[in-house]
């Protein structure tokens, strides 16, 4: 028993065929369910299908409008979600900086139900597309639908299909697409918390061209943004600031259970704020310094971006569950490697752990007060970096006892 936990050996062809199968299947019966005991746009328990897609929805509508700075204003928010959804409509807090805007304008033009599915559907092909990029292998695509992050995302039409496909690209881009690696990573803004640790990669990785084309990306985007939505959009965005932190953040107004990061572990577990800040400035500094060493390094490219991916969880105060979508092609660099090289022991184990970890993540969390979602996303980032680390050392090892004495 445990010879076959240490070796990763009860991970079959056979059951990674078959256990993301059972669950995609199960993915499609739920969201068939969800569908069909709905009421025009809204399930049955009253909350608009696709939940988090109503704001954005809502946000859409202003744009068009002509007012695209209401969306930060809770109340003329609020007012717009219970107009399109009734008056029994749940309020969900419009947060993004103002470049998401032009997504939301445009998606606002189609029916909501469609433009549900067609953000799900388009961004969710982007991110299948990275994925398979990865791993080439034809139990990628099963593996990269059946990640229970996906379900976790569709079920609240939510953004992480984007944001792990403009990393993983970004990644995948590096070495021989500079320039288009710095505009995905430059679109990630529309993210603010997920870029922390990108110029720490990028300058400490000394990919200057990247670096520059990130920046030139966002500069692009916030004078697109200014001109076409006004420099008060700004304003109004800025001012909203303190809600977000306050309410939301320290708060936890989503629910503490949802939180995958070390902020919100110790509030879950009752810290208090002051603390919960110190240990997540402890961690933000700790994985930026080590992410740093391993980009200056120059660790095996698929090794420091699952490290990255990783830390990049581990240096907000805030992701949710469906944010770790980012962990699919994390997980997806490590087997890569894994498969080239050969695994370490029990590193399958925690593979497959951390594949498995978004469909308990909350409910563990909620009724165990057990924040396995950030124990897995740090046993994964040591994994990462401990394998680049060490087989670096090896490589090292094989170079001097090869060279010979006196050359």
């Amino acid at each position: 028993m445990i010879e076959t936990m240490r070796s990763g050996a009860f991970l079959t062809r056979e059951r990674l065929r078959m256990y993301p199968l059972i669950l995609v299947i199960a993915y499609a019966l739920s969201l068939g369910l969800l569908f069909a005991t709905s009421h025009a746009d809204m399930d049955m328990l009253g909350r608009p299908l696709g939940t988090d897609f109503s704001e954005v929805y809502a946000a859409g509508i202003f744009v068009r409008e002509g007012e695209p700075a209401k969306p930060f204003d809770n109340l003329a928010h609020a007012a717009m979600q219970k107009t399109l959804f009734g008056p029994d409509a749940p309020f969900y807090a419009w947060g993004y900086p103002p470049y998401f805007l032009v997504l939301a304008a445009l998606l606002s033009c189609l029916p909501y139900l469609v433009a549900l599915i067609v953000w799900q559907a388009a961004t969710l092909s982007l991110y299948l597309a990275a994925m398979r990029r990865i791993v080439a292998s034809k139990a990628t695509l099963l593996l990269a639908l059946g990640f229970p992050a996906v379900y976790v995302n569709l079920t609240h039409g939510q953004n992480g299909f984007l944001t792990a496909s403009l990393m993983a690209g970004g990644l995948l881009a590096l070495d021989k697409r500079p320039l288009l690696a710095g505009m995905l990573f430059g679109c990630l803004a529309y993210k603010p918390q997920f870029c922390v640790l990108l110029p720490v990669a990028l300058i400490a990785g000394r990919h200057w061209r990247a670096s520059l084309a990130a920046a030139a990306m966002l500069a692009v985007m916030t004078l697109a943004a200014i001109l076409a939505f006004g420099s008060e959009t700004w304003m109004a965005f800025l001012d909203s600031l303190p809600f977000s932190r306050q309410v939301i953040i320290e708060q936890g107004n989503t629910g503490f259970e949802k939180f995958q990061t070390v902020f919100g572990a110790l509030r879950l577990l009752g810290g208090p704020i002051p603390l919960a800040y110190v240990l997540q400035s402890t961690s933000t500094i700790a994985v930026a310094a080590i992410v740093a060493l391993l980009w200056w390094t120059g660790a095996e490219r698929r090794l420091r971006s699952a490290a990255l991916m990783a830390a990049t969880l581990l240096a907000t105060p805030y992701a949710l569950d469906y944010d770790m979508m980012i962990l699919g092609p994390a997980i997806a660099f490590l087997a890569s490697y894994g498969l080239e090289n050969g695994f370490r022991p029990y590193e399958k184990l925690l593979l497959g752990c951390v594949w498995c970890v978004p469909l308990l993540a909350r409910s563990t969390a909620q009724y165990a007060s057990i924040p396995i979602g950030v124990i897995c996303i740090a046993l994964l980032f040591v994994a990462a970096v401990s394998r680049a680390l060490g087989d670096r050392r090896s490589e090292n090892r094989v170079i001097a006892t090869t060279v010979p004495r006196g050359s």
